[in-house]
């Protein structure tokens, strides 16, 4: 900031630097940010399990909006639904709209993110992202195939700052948890600290050891270490357990949902491939903030998020009375054709967009776009 720099971004990783005498550093600077990564990564897993059965979640206008990533299994309602037909369903107060779709193309054989029109049919497979309203959820969870009960009972594999931070969320929330970490020291200030919570010392990759946790009997495993391997196979072995005892006893449930946090993002084709229910990067975890940061000033655009399963973001963008698109109808706006108006707050009511939707000062918008679409959008809402 002595140099002349007009907006700064510090990552902080260190505990030592995670301090009250330092956050007071910062105090009354303007244009900072400082990124705790850690607490973004707890924050990130925390929404996750708060909607089991997603594979990303974005709250915005509050969370008065949730945008919910989920791939749509073989045996979900949706499945075989074109979009035109599921737009004459919800009519004439959509509560959801289908904002993008990632699938297979099949021509090249690799995955690509579309924002579709109403003549595509829904395929099993499709990760679609979902703009729906708060209340709509359990209508959603049950379209898309993935409706599940918040878990009661958690493993966390690593005993971080991370873990540290999630386990104290969680016995807030009254879940029974418990936490396997290698360092004995580690583990014993753990135990101390979380009295509720059952603490392992051991390795994650451990298998009596993680029997002995009774993961097979868990809700939920998160992998939390700095080891992506460990993580991932720790996550498989959970899985396998999980279905493993459901046959023996006669049930179809299979295995505790689980969550892998990975550092390496070349890991993520991997994960999918073995069924690991959903991942986390510390990397894109902290990009929303910086996102936010750098691409508005925090009135005009509010909130920001990203995906690791495809390009597209979403913005939050609160209109204002010099806004281009202020006292316009969304049909009378050039919205371009990698973007898609999904949701307008008003009031603090959300309501599903739809072409007549006419915008107004002081509302706000989410749009879905992809990344050559993000600046003509940001003229058009910003």
């Amino acid at each position: 900031r002595l140099a002349g720099v007009d907006k700064t971004i510090v990552r902080i990783e260190s505990r030592r630097l995670r301090s009250p005498a330092i956050d007071a550093l910062f105090e009354g600077v303007e244009d900072h940010l400082v990124i705790d990564p850690d607490r973004e990564v707890a924050e990130e897993v925390l929404r996750l399990m708060e909607y089991p059965g997603a594979v990303d979640i974005s709250q915005m206008a509050d969370g008065e909006v949730i945008v919910l990533g989920a791939r749509l299994p073989a045996d979900a309602p949706l499945v075989g639904v074109s979009l035109h037909a599921l737009g004459r369903e919800l009519e004439p107060d959509w509560d959801f709209i289908v904002a993008s779709i990632t699938r297979i193309d099949e021509e090249t054989d690799e995955e690509v993110t579309i924002i579709p029109r109403e003549d595509v049919i829904l395929r099993a497979g499709d990760l679609l992202r979902v703009v729906c309203k708060r209340r709509a959820l359990r209508d959603v969870t049950n379209r898309l195939g993935i409706a599940r009960d918040m878990p009661t009972r958690a493993l966390l594999l690593g005993g971080g700052r991370t873990a540290e931070l999630l386990a104290e969320s969680l016995i807030a929330r009254g879940l029974d948890i418990g936490v396997i970490e290698r360092r004995p020291e580690r583990a014993s200030e753990l135990s101390a600290r979380f009295g509720q919570a059952i603490v392992y010392q051991g390795d994650i990759t451990d298998a009596d050891l993680l029997e002995q946790a009774n993961v097979s009997g868990q809700d939920v495993v998160i992998a939390l270490t700095g080891e992506d391997h460990a993580n991932v196979l720790a996550c498989l072995y959970a899985k396998s357990a999980g279905a493993t005892q459901a046959r023996r006893r006669g049930t179809d449930k299979g295995g505790p949902e689980t969550i892998a946090v990975i550092h390496r993002l070349e890991l993520l084709d991997l994960i999918e491939a073995h069924q690991v229910d959903a991942a986390v990067s510390p990397r894109t975890a902290s990009a929303n903030s910086v996102l936010r940061f750098i691409r508005g000033d925090g009135e005009t655009v509010t909130a920001v998020a990203t995906f690791l399963h495809s390009d597209v973001e979403v913005l939050e963008f609160a209109v204002s009375d010099d806004s281009a698109c202020n006292e316009r109808t969304l049909a009378d706006l050039d919205v371009p054709k990698g973007a898609l108006v999904g949701a307008i707050v008003r009031d603090g009511k959300p309501q599903i967009a739809r072409g007549r939707s006419a915008l107004r000062d002081r509302d706000h918008v989410i749009v879905i776009a992809r990344p050559d679409s993000v600046d003509r959008v940001t003229a058009l809402f910003g």
